[in-house]
């Protein structure tokens, strides 16, 4: 069954689709205040075109192999029962109905929510990714990677028809991209850190990181402000268009958001000022964007002290993690974009079967579910966990499959002359701050 909207449900995910760009641009801020000055320039400019190119590919072929719910299809039947694994849509967006309808509101915000995604791997691979390679790893992230998972939970596929086919709660569950967003764009930025290797200088010789300070915490804090202003939109258009819900809980959802990315930040905050005897802004900064990120996935379906709890968790979690994958995985992640969405969207993936309520019927297949489900109930953790392997499993080999071929065919790093000199001036021809003298690597390990 195609999805309807009352004419307030529309307007409302009309405006929350419209907030959506300034997640984009508060990301596109922290990357480049995480990075050295030498750098800034070029993280802008990368993040200009890669959401360029994401829009572009999901236009021609991405939204023909996601879909919409109700939407064409290519079905598989097995054991009598029938899986949705992809879209039939036509590219180009042929036959798509421009006139408000869910299905042209669900292929708007998906265009914006993939470019989004495809913005998280820019953070991990800052400073070394040169430009015209992540262009071409964005086209490929918005032509397959992301359109073959969004399908299986937003497009009415095989992982929402849990629920129907084997009766696992509402099926696979993720409100505002958890998932689909935050984990699809957090694991390519895994895959592409392992491929394109630490930065010149960021491991000694005996293999202990370095510590490579960014130039702009100024820039990273207000991106945060931005970013929050996003997920509002985000998360109230996801649960509008995917999920069903009562226009009349969004401001639950928006109180939600609210609350998961401050407890997650005050979280972040109190572990640094432990860990390191006073707070750090940067971490602080990335545990707020990470409990907007795990707080997406569940933010319809629970009550605010659960937002509270799923935020506080992501903000411990976090600073441990950035920590952790370069002091024993040597994972060099300028902007801790792996940390903050990768595991901060698998925890909230896990949240919502942990602590999700479904006082409404949850419209995440063809089939509209009217069951509620209750706290703890073991067949919507179950689908959740199923989800989360396939993340683990699918898409992250898949992500890194795709890159490492590129790889070869293209290679991803800049030469190390270019890391010398910085980014700015060695593929764009000007610096971020001409007048002022940028600082060198005399300081680093050789």
């Amino acid at each position: 069954m195609t999805p309807t909207l009352s004419d307030a449900g529309t307007a409302l995910a009309l405006f929350s689709i419209l907030l959506i760009p300034f997640a984009i641009a508060g990301l596109a801020l922290m990357n480049a205040g995480l990075v050295r000055s030498r750098n800034a320039t070029h993280v802008m400019m990368s993040t200009l075109c890669v959401v360029s190119v994401a829009a572009g590919a999901y236009f021609v072929c991405g939204f023909a192999w996601q879909g919409v719910i109700g939407g064409p299809a290519h079905v598989v039947r097995i054991h009598g029962k029938e899986w949705n694994w992809l879209a039939g849509q036509s590219p180009f967006w042929v036959g798509v109905d421009w006139n408000g309808s869910p299905a042209s509101l669900a292929a708007w915000m998906q265009m914006l929510s993939v470019a989004l995604a495809a913005l998280i791997p820019l953070g991990a691979g800052a400073e070394r990714w040169r430009l015209g390679a992540a262009c071409i790893s964005a086209a490929l992230f918005a032509g397959l990677i992301y359109p073959l998972f969004a399908h299986a939970v937003w497009g009415g596929g095989w992982l929402a028809a849990l629920g129907v086919n084997y009766g696992l709660g509402h099926g696979f569950v993720d409100t505002g991209g958890s998932a689909v967003i935050q984990s699809v764009g957090g694991l390519t930025a895994l895959a592409l850190a392992w491929i394109l290797g630490p930065r010149r200088g960021k491991f000694t010789h005996d293999g202990m990181p370095t510590a490579i300070p960014g130039h702009n915490a100024v820039f990273v804090l207000f991106g945060c402000l931005m970013a929050w202003v996003g997920w509002l939109g985000l998360n109230s258009a996801g649960a509008l268009l995917f999920s069903g819900v009562d226009p009349r809980r969004i401001a639950l959802i928006a109180v939600n958001t609210t609350l998961s990315a401050a407890a997650a930040a005050g979280a972040a905050a109190v572990v640094t000022r432990v860990r390191f005897g006073r707070p750090d802004a940067s971490l602080s900064a990335n545990g707020w964007v990470a409990g907007l990120a795990a707080g997406s996935g569940a933010c319809a379906f629970v009550p605010p002290a659960a937002a509270i709890l799923i935020g506080m968790v992501a903000g411990i979690l976090i600073p441990l993690a950035i920590e952790n994958l370069e002091l024993r995985l040597k994972i060099d992640d300028p902007a801790g974009a792996v940390s903050v969405h990768a595991l901060g969207g698998l925890w909230g993936v896990l949240a919502v079967g942990l602590l999700g309520r479904f006082p409404v019927p949850v419209r995440n297949t063809a089939e509209s579910l009217s069951q509620a489900v209750s706290l703890g109930d073991s067949g919507q953790w179950l689908a959740q966990l199923i989800g989360a392997a396939t993340l683990l499993g699918l898409v992250l080999p898949l992500a890194y499959a795709a890159n490492w071929l590129l790889n070869r065919l293209l290679p991803l790093r800049a030469a190390p002359e270019g890391e010398r000199q910085g980014l700015d001036l060695y593929e764009l021809g000007a610096g971020a701050y001409p007048e002022f003298m940028i600082h060198n690597d005399e300081f680093l390990p050789r």
